[in-house]
């Protein structure tokens, strides 16, 4: 029982090491929006963390970016909306569905359901031919093929 909470223990606080004491803003309202927004925005080095969870060089500049727009007055939107017009959307983790990346959208529920549609038409098919008798082997058939078998 002590071992995984110690384990949890150790582990928990990584994701605060990517933070440094001088990225803090004074105001903790400001720094609870800045948190949100860069949990929102990907690593473009990393991909698969947050800039808040991330150490690269460039995270660290994308989340002193966030914190100076917020300092400076804009919105959560208009902050999030700054940083998109500089990097694109792919440093946000759920961009919005707009016509230039709807297949990307679509793509994953169209292939499941052809894939489910694949798989019911398999399994339908070998119901069908389990249910057609086999012909069985005929007695000289059957003659020939131990003939065979004991040679």
């Amino acid at each position: 029982m002590r071992a995984p909470g110690l384990l949890l223990a150790l582990v928990a606080p990584v994701a605060a090491w990517a933070i440094q004491p001088d990225e803090v803003m004074s105001d903790p309202a400001q720094e609870a929006r800045a948190r949100a927004i860069t949990a929102e925005l990907r690593c473009v080095v990393c991909q698969s963390e947050s800039i808040d969870e991330s150490n690269a060089d460039i995270a660290r500049d994308l989340r002193m970016l966030v914190r100076e727009r917020i300092a400076a007055g804009d919105s959560d939107e208009e902050t999030l909306a700054y940083v998109v017009d500089r990097y694109g959307e792919f440093v946000l983790f759920r961009p919005p569905m707009t016509a230039a990346n709807a297949p990307l959208w679509l793509a994953g529920p169209v292939i499941l359901i052809f894939g489910s549609a694949l798989v019911a038409a398999i399994l339908r098919r070998r119901a069908r031919e389990a249910r057609i008798p086999r012909a069985g082997l005929t007695r000289e058939e059957q003659a020939r093929l131990d003939a065979l078998m004991k040679d």
